[in-house]
């Protein structure tokens, strides 16, 4: 048995932050839908921008203890945000993403002073009346959001002037892709820090942080905002490869739903949230394909089975398989 010494703190968070072979694999496995399934690549997309949907929201509750039934809240401002803007004629893509991730921010910065304050079932409670008030409020403004008849008028430039976003997808796919995984190392690098090390302290025990000198309600408010800026990002991407935005995006369906997978795929993990993402979109086409009016039902079953048979999500039950291999070898 072989234990790894590290200088100091510096070493040891280097050391987290070094890829290992299975992270490679996995992101060149992202690739396969380009050469596989070029029929799917639509479906990809979308896999894609709800990945990192799933990873902002793994941000707050998987490493921060942060509960919220609400969050489609930020990725609604981030899409109507993109709409809005192309709508009264600009389409850039990237600048889309920018303008979409820094008004979600701006909201989620708002309303992470109510968030501080709270812990567990009010949590739920207030990220649910939050979400719920954006949708009423959208659908109230249709002079501006088009109401329940959803955005229109939304364009989207090529990307770099060259790259068209076409029906195939293959545009749409690379560009999900790319930003997923741009945000991704943000996310990977901010997990393995100093400050990723407080959040964890923070889900543990909030209450006794304070006593080593960590500002619980600062580092709350800090993640809170970052996630609801990659909430954005996730929902600006969504307008611009669709060029549609609609009152389902703000809903409380998109929340559950994004919740459902965290909880699938395993919260805590980074990866959790993107095997999640996966697994959850890929079985919703194949069931509403065997059964358009109850692919609900197996949805259910998916996920009362990996609730029981894996407590930890997939990747926690792939995590312990792999562990007990390496013993039993």
């Amino acid at each position: 048995m072989t234990t790894e010494t590290f200088a100091g703190p510096q070493d040891f968070f280097q050391a987290q932050l070094r890829w290992h072979w299975i992270e490679i694999a996995f992101w060149l496995a992202m690739l396969l839908p380009f050469v596989l399934t070029p029929n799917y690549l639509v479906l990809a997309s979308q896999i894609a921008i709800t990945a990192l949907f799933v990873l902002s929201l793994d941000l707050i509750l998987g490493f921060s203890g942060i509960v919220s039934l609400g969050h489609a809240a930020y990725f609604g401002v981030g899409s109507y945000t993109v709409g809005l803007v192309s709508k009264w004629g600009w389409g850039e893509p990237l600048t889309g993403l920018l303008l979409g991730g820094i008004a979600a921010g701006l909201f989620g910065y708002l309303t992470s002073f109510i968030i501080a304050r709270f812990r567990h079932l009010a949590l739920i409670m207030i990220t649910l009346g939050i979400g719920l008030l954006l949708v009423e409020a959208a659908n109230s403004a249709s002079w501006l959001t088009g109401g329940f008849d959803g955005l229109q008028g939304i364009h989207t430039w090529r990307i770099f002037n060259t790259f068209r976003f076409d029906l195939y997808g293959y545009t749409a796919y690379g560009y999900s892709l790319a930003v997923l995984f741009v945000v991704f190392l943000v996310a990977r690098r901010l997990i393995h820090s100093p400050f990723g090390l407080a959040l964890r302290g923070i889900r543990e025990n909030g209450q006794r942080m304070p006593a080593i000198g960590a500002a619980t309600g600062q580092h709350i408010r800090t993640i809170y905002t970052i996630a609801a800026i990659i909430a954005g990002i996730a929902g600006a991407t969504l307008a611009e490869t669709t060029e549609t935005v609609s009152l389902e995006s703000l809903g409380f369906q998109r929340s559950a739903d994004v919740l459902v997978m965290l909880i699938l795929g395993g919260t805590g993990r980074l990866y959790g949230g993107l095997l999640g993402a996966i697994v959850y979109m890929v079985a919703r086409d194949q069931f509403s394909g065997l059964n358009p009016q109850y692919w609900y039902f197996w949805i259910g079953l998916l996920l009362i089975a990996v609730v029981v048979l894996l407590p930890n999500g997939i990747l926690g039950g792939l995590t312990l398989l792999a562990r007990r291999l390496k013993v039993a070898s």
